[in-house]
């Protein structure tokens, strides 16, 4: 029978503002270790410290602009765009615009902060 997800989970950010990460499928919500799915709603001026995950990760704009820096460069994903990042590359994720932004991003294997391995 199809599991239906009623709420997701909200899991603590790291970052200078608070932003709401929800997950829908992954370790703390379902126990999923091969995925995870979450909703992310992030301030205008929010930024995270630069990390290497062990994960690829896609992530799907749905409004706003959130920025990508990666080692020689940073990209400017708008709603209706995505972005795919692979296992072990720097990035460092914001959403410098004033609107903020909200996107999902999917996790393979499912984000884990022992995985993510964030600068100091």
């Amino acid at each position: 029978m199809p599991q239906l997800i009623t709420s997701p989970a909200v899991i603590e950010a790291a970052g200078n503002k608070p932003k709401r990460i929800e997950e829908f499928a992954g370790s703390v919500k379902t126990g999923h270790s091969s995925v995870s799915v979450a909703r992310m709603v992030s301030p205008a001026g929010w930024q995270e410290p630069g990390q290497r995950p062990e994960f690829e990760e896609i992530t799907v704009v749905l409004s706003g602009t959130l920025r990508v820096e990666f080692e020689g460069g940073e990209l400017e994903v708008n709603a209706g765009q995505a972005v795919v990042t692979k296992p072990g590359e720097w990035v460092r994720y914001s959403t410098p615009g004033p609107e903020g932004a909200e996107y999902v991003a999917v996790c393979i294997p499912a984000f884990s902060p022992a995985t993510v391995h964030r600068d100091e």
